[in-house]
């Protein structure tokens, strides 16, 4: 018996040698082979599974791939320009020679693929899809072509719906009859396509709501303070016309800014220099009983919100909290870096109101007029960054208004 480091081996002579004793040896052989039948065992059940699954697999990546690269242009809705880009990849997923898209009066908007001289053929079905609102089929016996070395054996036409109308059709034309597979597979991109262009009408229509919103309130604007600011500036013409003159000149950009065409959102910093704009023309009139206090982040200033979104703000503390008060007050407005997104916080110290109050007026602001700029400014923010992104008000008799709005420093879509 030999010990070293604490640790006994046992050593037998074989032949004047030293060696492991046979038990032992036999002991590891049998290791050493179970060992390596079950890294066979693994491995090999280990690329039975991967022969299996991975050409499922590859064919599902594939067909998501070639789906999502079409859906963007297809968001843009029904065109020249969006079918003649979204058809590659549909041919690509159905495998046809070619694929057409036409419009609700069967023009084909786009193209690809060979067999361009079976247009004829795809408008005349696409006209029956439209009259009859059924997908249409033409086979391999009905079709005539004398074009040498053409694919085409079958032509499927199903219709293209939007909000229960058919606004046009997507046509296949297939190397081989078509069967019940392919009509299906047709259907079902089709309805994908249907989805895609039934959303970028949802979107076409948020952006005109919100384009009619911006008009409404520029209209509301346009009563309440353009006489009185061209009253002010009236009054001053004889007792100091260089002070009418300035406020000319601040009304004129006011008014520049607040009816321009340039989109429906604008920078933190375009709307901050525009209401000091309007409060140099209130102050014109209220005097020293209107005061203003900004307090801006500097790393916020280039934060994109909907065009008008503060202005309104202001102009309520002013109509609503501080002419009513005997000794005017003072607007606030804070915006703050908070991460991912701008508070913005307007506040006045004025008369304030009473809550329930308030929800009533907002519930029906566009039939009574009153504070219908916050209600509209709290639609436009719904709209652009989501529900959670509306007004919070926090007011009462007596305490003056706090309105707070989060803006998020980014969203896709949405820049000035």
């Amino acid at each position: 018996m030999s010990r070293t480091g604490g640790a006994a081996v046992q050593l037998a002579v074989v032949d004047g040698q030293t060696g492991l004793a046979p038990s032992l040896v036999l002991l590891l052989i049998v290791a050493i082979v179970v060992l390596v039948i079950a890294v066979f065992v693994f491995l090999w059940q280990r690329n039975r599974r991967n022969n299996m699954v991975s050409p499922l697999a590859k064919a599902t990546f594939s067909a998501l791939h070639t789906v999502a690269l079409a859906a963007p242009v297809l968001r843009e809705g029904l065109s020249q320009r969006s079918a003649s880009q979204a058809l590659p990849y549909l041919r690509q997923l159905l495998e046809s020679t070619a694929m057409a898209m036409t419009d609700s009066r069967a023009t084909v908007l786009g193209w690809d693929g060979s067999a361009d001289q079976h247009q004829q053929d795809v408008q005349t079905l696409a006209d029956r899809v439209i009259s009859t609102g059924r997908m249409e089929l033409m086979s391999h016996t009905s079709i005539k072509c004398n074009q040498p070395g053409c694919e085409v054996r079958g032509i499927v036409v199903v219709p293209l719906e939007s909000d229960g109308n058919i606004i046009g059709t997507l046509a296949a034309l297939t190397p081989a009859t078509a069967g019940p597979p392919v009509l299906r597979a047709t259907g079902e991109v089709a309805r994908y396509v249907s989805s895609q262009l039934e959303l970028a009408e949802l979107d076409d229509s948020r952006a005109r709501l919100n384009r009619a919103e911006v008009r409404a309130l520029r209209a509301q604007i346009s009563p309440h303070f353009v006489y009185n600011a061209l009253t002010t500036i009236a009054s001053f013409i004889r007792t100091d016309p260089a002070r009418a003159r300035e406020l000319l000149i601040e009304f004129a950009d006011f008014t520049r800014y607040s009816f321009r065409s340039a989109g429906e959102y604008t920078t933190l910093i375009d709307e901050l220099n525009n209401i000091e704009r309007y409060v140099r023309l209130e102050k014109a009139r209220f005097g020293n009983r209107l005061n203003i206090r900004l307090q801006i982040d500097p790393e916020v200033q280039n934060v994109v919100l909907p065009f008008l979104a503060l202005q309104p703000l202001v102009e309520n503390a002013v109509r609503h909290g501080l002419s009513g008060k005997p000794n005017g007050g003072t607007v606030t407005i804070r915006a703050e870096n908070a991460g991912s997104e701008c508070v913005i916080v307007v506040e006045d110290d004025g008369v304030g109101m009473d809550p329930a109050r308030l929800n009533e007026d907002l519930d029906d602001a566009h039939l009574s007029g009153a504070h219908v700029g916050l209600g509209n400014v709290d639609d436009r923010m719904r709209s652009a960054f989501g529900d959670n992104f509306g007004l919070v008000v926090d007011t009462n008799i007596g305490a003056g208004m706090k309105i707070t709005l989060r803006v998020p420093k980014f969203r896709a879509g949405i820049r000035a």
